[in-house]
């Protein structure tokens, strides 16, 4: 089973882990999804290690700045933006792998305002 996830402080607002969950079920994808809560984002190492299934991680207030540091790399596109909301998680020869993603940016990029209604569109 696969594992992918949230980190960020606090938590108990967030949807993401009955919504991700129901949609993995529903779906017949052999994965779970879970909560993170860390205090710090020194913690990120420990679960990472605590979790050698994991897979993929949402990143939230207030780690999206500071999460950074611990990416291997980064798309041109949150470097640019300054911050991560989207975390690949890869294990290739004993070592972990972190990409970072700015997800905002791709949805943003898909609408475009028409003029002179400014009524949002989609662009597939």
């Amino acid at each position: 089973m696969e594992t992918f996830g949230l980190i960020g402080y606090p938590l108990g607002h967030s949807f993401s882990i009955s919504f991700f969950n129901e949609k993995f079920a529903n779906e017949g994808i052999d994965a779970q999804y879970c909560n993170f809560q860390i205090e710090n984002i020194a913690s990120l190492p420990e679960i990472l290690a605590q979790n050698p299934t994991l897979k993929g991680l949402n990143v939230t207030l207030p780690y999206k700045e500071a999460v950074i540091s611990f990416l291997d790399d980064i798309t041109p596109e949150a470097r640019a933006i300054g911050a991560v909301n989207v975390i690949r998680v890869e294990h290739k020869g004993g070592k972990t792998l972190l990409k970072g993603f700015n997800s905002d940016v791709i949805g943003l990029s898909l609408i475009h305002i028409s003029e002179p209604t400014r009524q949002a569109e989609i662009s597939y």
